[in-house]
């Protein structure tokens, strides 16, 4: 199944029935992919239900599927979210697009006191556009069901509150506690990856005060970039989502 399309008003459908892709996401799959009629490809809503089936008709403007099969996926249970810090040189985009291929199921932006990189102004909406460009793409390569949620700038003090109703890990490279030994407890687990320059002793305190566990991911020092997908790879195999 080399194709995968994404139109989130696709609500439900069955065998026999036909669905219709239309907007940008038609335009790139005609122009750019050039799907034709008669090629077998998947298109999904990005809440978990999947549809696969054959193009019987296909322009521009809108392309149409005669659907053969249905699959709808329940959530992942418990959620993993990454909440990133912002970073300069892409390295925090590139963070999301693999945690999105990995799996993870939504992603927080954080403003932590070493990032160099600020959401401020006009630069907050078109930030959090460029991320949820990339979790809605990435979820097409990777042919997700669910596309990832791509929350509010977020502070350290939000962060911390967050720490008081899940389980928030927070990579940190002199931690005791290896991320291999942690054990899930049923909470949704919120992954906290600090900038190029680590996360602030201040913000390490608050973060730990509020409830987070520090942990470590070997003994080598990961780029923001790297961290953050390393550690959902863990955490896939630690929940046997792997």
């Amino acid at each position: 199944m080399a194709h995968f399309y994404l139109s989130e008003e696709l609500l439900a459908a069955a065998g026999g029935e036909r669905v219709t892709v239309s907007g940008p996401e038609a335009r790139h799959a005609v122009t750019v992919s050039r799907i034709a009629v008669g090629e077998s490809i998947a298109v999904g809503n990005g809440a978990g239900l999947v549809v696969r089936g054959r193009v019987v008709s296909a322009d521009p403007t809108a392309f149409v599927v005669e659907v053969e099969s249905v699959l709808e996926t329940p959530a992942a249970t418990p959620a993993v979210w990454l909440a990133q810090a912002l970073a300069k040189g892409d390295r925090d985009e590139h963070a999301v697009q693999q945690a999105t291929e990995l799996g993870v199921d939504g992603v927080i932006p954080w403003a932590a006191q070493r990032s160099i990189v600020k959401w401020e102004g006009p630069k907050l909406r078109k930030g959090h556009d460029r991320w949820t460009a990339i979790v809605r793409e990435a979820s097409k390569q990777s042919m997700r069901a669910w596309v990832p949620e791509v929350a509010d700038l977020a502070s350290t003090l939000v962060l911390s509150a967050l720490a008081a109703e899940t389980r928030m890990l927070v990579l940190e490279p002199t931690a005791d506690e290896s991320l291999t030994d942690v054990t899930p407890d049923g909470r949704d687990v919120v992954l906290v990856v600090g900038p190029e320059g680590g996360i602030a002793p201040a913000e390490l305190s608050r973060l730990e005060s509020a409830g987070s566990t520090l942990v470590r991911l070997g003994d080598t020092i990961l780029r923001t970039s790297t961290a953050g997908p390393a550690a959902i790879a863990v955490l896939n195999a630690r929940l046997q989502r792997w």
